[in-house]
């Protein structure tokens, strides 16, 4: 048993079980949960965004809602207070249907006894695939990537899934190619491709993987319906706590942070002459920052409306949304702190050349 193993071994809640009643229930399940939130939340929400095309208005400095008024004459505890709980309204949707399906998600996957193949870029590609349709930003799919990882998926599976669902959403596309240049949308799937296919595959090499039999649970094979939802009531209800006892502290931290870093950089910061030391500022800010599904690319837009260089609006395109601080904290303290700092440094990296690539354009 690996030394992970070992040390998570008691804590994750996998239920892995040879029944089809369970595995039917659980199915319903995720589709029920995922199907409300898709319905009458995320996908109405995001058409409308779409559709509001270069008219479309941001209320706060991380979120398209408001609580509170900010106003850059407060002091700055005041601001971020108020920051914090606009981005916390504007992400209590998603963030809600992240807990509830990511335990979801955990407790189907226990029913299943093969969770990866020996080929990390098809691992990645099974990832990619599962995020696309979530329609939840980078911080609200970070429960759902630590319910994959507990499950026994592999580590490039779920960053791949974590990658795709904000950026590879067919709305969020959408809204990039009709606001921004074709080069521009182009750029940003290019760099989301390396990070799905390149940097996932290469940070799951040789990492040791969660041992999902550690958790095995033997069930009886003639098992009734009542037995099965009775025992998935008490898996989900495992599942849950799991995801939320780590995922639930981390997002208040991240909503403090987050709200702090927004409120101390300047707003004409990204105004003036580009430089490459300005790029990759803004890349890295860019990385940390907790933003909401498709705001990455409504906020880009309105800076570039408002005269801010091409290149540092490229390099928020590439970094804001796909990662965060949050993302960060959960990778960190469910995968390794390594494979969270890496991810960071990549998505900071790429954000700067392709920003260093857009401030070459003529």
């Amino acid at each position: 048993m690996s030394t992970l193993a070992a040390n998570l071994g008691a804590a994750v809640p996998v239920e892995r079980v040879g029944t089809w009643k369970r595995r039917a229930i659980a199915i319903l399940l995720m589709a029920g949960i995922a199907s409300f939130f898709w319905v009458d939340s995320r996908y109405p929400s995001l058409l409308k965004k779409y559709h509001a095309g270069a008219q479309i208005k941001v209320a706060g400095t991380l979120s398209f809602d408001k609580v509170y008024a900010v106003d850059r004459t407060m002091p700055l505890a005041t601001r971020v207070w108020k920051t914090s709980v606009n981005w916390l309204n504007t992400n209590r949707i998603g963030m809600t249907f992240g807990f509830f399906f990511a335990a979801a998600a955990l407790t189907f996957l226990g029913t299943i006894a093969s969770r990866r193949t020996r080929f990390a870029p098809a691992n990645a590609l099974v990832g990619a695939i599962a995020g696309m349709p979530l329609g939840v930003c980078a911080n609200c799919v970070a429960p759902i990537g630590r319910a994959l990882y507990a499950s026994g998926m592999s580590t490039e599976s779920v960053l791949a899934t974590m990658f795709s669902s904000p950026t590879l959403n067919v709305v969020v596309l959408a809204m990039t190619f009709s606001l921004f240049p074709a080069q521009v949308g182009i750029l940003k799937l290019a760099t989301v491709f390396v990070m799905i296919f390149g940097v996932a595959p290469l940070l799951g090499i040789g990492q040791k993987q969660l041992n999902a039999d550690v958790c095995e649970l033997k069930i009886p094979a003639r098992e009734t319906w009542r037995d099965a939802l009775v025992g998935i009531a008490k898996t989900y209800g495992k599942s849950f706590w799991y995801v939320l006892r780590a995922g639930l502290p981390l997002m208040l931290v991240a909503a403090v942070l987050g709200a702090f870093v927004a409120e101390v950089v300047p707003q004409s910061a990204l105004l003036g002459n580009v430089t490459f030391l300005g790029i990759l500022a803004v890349a890295l800010i860019g990385t940390f920052l907790p933003v909401p599904m498709a705001f990455d690319v409504v906020i880009a837009y309105i800076a570039w409306s408002k005269g801010v260089p091409l290149a540092y609006v490229v390099a928020l395109v590439c970094t804001l949304g796909i990662y965060s601080v949050y993302s960060f904290s959960v990778v960190g303290k469910t995968i390794s702190w390594r494979v969270a700092s890496s991810v960071y440094g990549a998505v900071a990296g790429l954000g700067t050349l392709a920003g260093l690539l857009a401030w070459s354009w003529k």
